[in-house]
């Protein structure tokens, strides 16, 4: 189960790059990597105990209520990530700015909730939950490693341009967050298709 759960999430039904689902914060918050690395973190931890919840709480919901109830159950779950990072990482959280609190509204969420939790066990919730926030973070932390690089010339502040090379500004700006998830779009939609069409050729 848990390997299932862990290459659907990451690979075959990844939320950004299978699904293009959560891409508007990944356009704001990817030009530094411990940005991302916290926006992701923050997914991780209110999709999984949002996800553990509900599913907690599934046969105790009244079905026309449902999605009210998940949403004040992500709330619920993202504000004490807000208020924990503002306590303990203040310089990150005004960097992030609204983009943490807006959690609530991203999509991922909420497709796990309605998609999984809703049908599934607790465990089986929490995993999922955790590994769709996994898979979200990979992409971020992808793209910023490439901003970050590219635009800044640093890695989590650290030196990474020892040859002087000219950094590229277009690349701190949100124009080239979306042109990168397209970039990456395109080659897993490449590498998915050779996929289909190798197993096809061995069945055949």
């Amino acid at each position: 189960m848990i390997r299932s759960l862990l290459v659907r999430n990451i690979w075959d039904e990844n939320q950004v790059l299978r699904q293009i689902l959560g891409i508007c914060s990944l356009l704001a918050v990817t030009n530094l990597v411990r940005n991302s690395l916290v926006m992701g973190l923050g997914l991780i931890f209110a999709v999984g105990l949002s996800s553990l919840t509900i599913s907690y709480l599934r046969n105790y919901i009244p079905h026309r209520i449902r999605m009210i109830v998940q949403t004040l159950i992500i709330a619920a779950w993202v504000i004490l990530f807000d208020l924990i990072i503002k306590a303990h990482l203040p310089e990150i959280s005004r960097a992030l700015g609204p983009y943490v609190g807006l959690i609530i509204t991203n999509c991922i969420i909420m497709g796990r909730a309605e998609a999984f939790a809703q049908k599934n066990p607790p465990l089986a919730s929490l995993l999922d939950g955790i590994f769709a926030g996994l898979g979200y973070m990979l992409v971020l932390v992808i793209i910023a490693v490439i901003r970050e690089t590219m635009g800044f010339g640093t890695i989590l502040g650290f030196n990474v341009n020892f040859l002087g090379l000219e950094t590229w500004t277009i690349m701190v700006m949100p124009p080239a967050a979306f042109f990168l998830i397209g970039v990456l779009i395109w080659i897993v939609n490449i590498i998915m298709a050779r996929q289909a069409a190798a197993g096809g050729g061995e069945r055949g």
